[in-house]
């Protein structure tokens, strides 16, 4: 039996979905990129579906080797360190909006990013609250406790859902909540009207992804890396996984409104894929290959950040009246290699470009951690 003390598969896990969450997020083309790494329109579920969940499920895992120590210290400290957390990551993910903080107006001249304009919540803004809220869940409630609330949740969500609107774009809970609370000029409009697949409302179902990775986590280390704990997780993978397509045919998987049923069947996929990684990486002992994923997965929050301001950068300077992000895809790209290909090779060279880096990091022993 291997005890656990920091589970190489799922640094891997945390490097893989920072890869995929970089080639989603830099396509050359939108409107020519390959089905996987496009989000569904609406119900249904994509590979590109899979990243973010999965990404809250292996921040839950890394807080089960850490979380004791912190528990260990008192109260104010704890609770401070985690409040101290949640607000940088979402300041973080809130500036990031607002860089560089000027825009060009329809007459192409150069104005001030005004506050009253500027989106509130984001990925990183979701990530930070749910491990607020996981953190507190968890501390207050213990792992047993954290499961049942768990529950609750993803029941109760599905009847606040239908009790305050309906399953579509224009009319669901969590547009009605955002609008009342925020108001549209502080929400996404990249589906076509003010509606923001962070928003608040829906982030407490993603909260159980993080609970969820906590809980393998102890698993982990309370069993050990042995063959019975692989066909434990797999078991209850294949379990979660079926559930999660059974409870589609009525609360449907909706990555945008993050369905209960969304939750469950990520958190399934979850399992599988990394019993798969911990039987290859931990029991047969293969893992020449991981290094490239445990490079990105060491510093995973800056390295996202880099490849979010590198195209918030290339969209923002210009070439003529094109965008630079447009014009090097255009010029470049496009020609070579095609529509298709052309923009997943523009995709691919942002992660390699972002991984060079987080390969000098590494090298030079450089961890950022908050």
């Amino acid at each position: 039996m291997t005890m656990v003390s920091r589970n190489l598969a799922i640094d891997v896990l945390r490097g893989l979905t920072i890869a995929l969450m970089i080639v989603v997020n830099t396509p050359g083309n939108h409107i020519t990129t390959y089905s996987p790494f496009l989000h569904a329109d609406w119900h249904g579920f994509t590979l590109t579906d899979w990243v973010f969940p999965t990404f809250l499920f292996v921040m839950g895992n890394a807080m089960s080797f850490g979380f004791a120590k912190m528990e260990s210290l008192e109260e104010r400290t704890f609770l401070m360190k985690i409040i101290k957390r949640f607000i940088i990551i979402f300041l973080i993910g809130y500036f990031m909006f607002w860089f560089p903080f000027m825009k060009y107006n329809t007459e192409g001249d150069l104005i001030a990013k005004v506050f009253s304009t500027t989106r509130i919540f984001g990925v990183l803004q979701r990530i930070a609250l749910a491990y607020l809220v996981a953190s507190l869940i968890i501390h207050y409630a213990k792992l047993n406790g954290a499961l049942l609330v768990s529950l609750f949740i993803l029941i109760s969500y599905r009847f606040i859902l239908l009790a305050f609107g309906d399953l579509t774009l224009e009319s669901n809970a969590i547009l009605k909540l955002d609008q009342w609370i925020l108001g549209e000029q502080h929400m996404f409009h990249g589906e076509g009207i003010a509606f923001d697949p962070e928003g608040i409302l829906s982030t407490l179902p993603a909260v159980v992804n993080v609970i969820a990775g906590y809980g393998v986590g102890i698993f982990l280390i309370r069993r050990g890396v042995y063959y019975q704990t692989i066909v434990h997780l797999m078991v209850m993978g294949c379990v979660l996984t079926f559930f999660g397509l059974w409870w589609d045919l009525f609360f449907p998987i909706n990555k945008k409104l993050w369905t209960s049923s969304y939750v469950i069947y990520t958190v399934g996929i979850d399992l599988l894929v990394l019993s798969i990684l911990i039987y290859i990486i931990d029991l047969q002992k293969i893992d020449k290959w991981t290094y490239p994923f445990e490079v990105l997965g060491k510093n995973p929050l800056f390295i996202y950040v880099l490849s979010m301001v590198g195209v918030i950068l290339l969209f923002f300077f210009r070439v003529g009246d094109q965008k630079l992000y447009h014009w090097i895809y255009q010029k470049g790209y496009q020609p070579l290699f095609g529509d298709y290909f052309g923009s997943l090779m523009f995709a691919l060279s942002a992660l390699a470009i972002c991984w060079g880096i987080a390969y000098w990091m590494d090298r030079k022993k450089v961890y950022i951690r908050i």
